[in-house]
């Protein structure tokens, strides 16, 4: 057997099969589009590569949402410092690609006007909600994933599910 077997640590390969669904459902509540979802993904997945060296058996789900909602908010960082690109020279020869699996799935789950709401709340208000009310985490380790005390998480669910209710009102 191998050392990660004995520990309890799963592979690489395994922790993408087992929870490529999860990451993408959490990836996806977070950037409300399949473009930005596949990116965070495939930046998860890399970062759980290397992650798995010092992962000490616990909450995968717990882990894997800290590695993603981390991932998101450095991109959202970076996009604040960039400027904005411009569209290509002849944007009627971009083709669309077609809808995932994945996608067509994440959109069953939560209509498209809920998905528009959630993407539009603040960031530091979506998170916490799709970490709550999507993947189903505790105050506890929402507050441990985003390194905020649990009451914030509390203000932050409660305010950020105001803005989704007046929002679809």
């Amino acid at each position: 057997m191998r050392d990660t077997e004995e520990q309890g640590v799963p592979t690489w390969e395994e922790v993408a099969r087992k929870y490529g669904r999860f990451i993408y459902t959490v990836a996806y509540r977070l950037t409300g589009n399949e473009e930005d979802t596949r990116d965070l993904v495939q930046e998860t997945l890399l970062r759980v590569r290397t992650g798995l060296r010092t992962y000490k058996p616990g909450s995968m789900e717990g882990w894997l949402s800290r590695i993603t909602t981390n991932v998101f908010l450095d991109e959202m960082r970076r996009r604040k410092r960039r400027p904005v690109e411009l569209l290509p020279e002849e944007p009627d020869r971009v083709i669309p690609a077609a809808s995932a699996a994945d996608e067509a799935l994440a959109a069953e789950t939560i209509s498209e006007e809920v998905q528009a709401a959630v993407t539009r709340l603040p960031e530091e208000f979506r998170i916490a909600v799709v970490l709550s009310d999507v993947v189903g985490l505790s105050y506890a380790e929402i507050g441990e994933t985003l390194d905020v005390p649990i009451g914030t998480v509390r203000s932050r669910i409660h305010r950020g599910r105001m803005m989704l209710r007046v929002a679809l009102a």
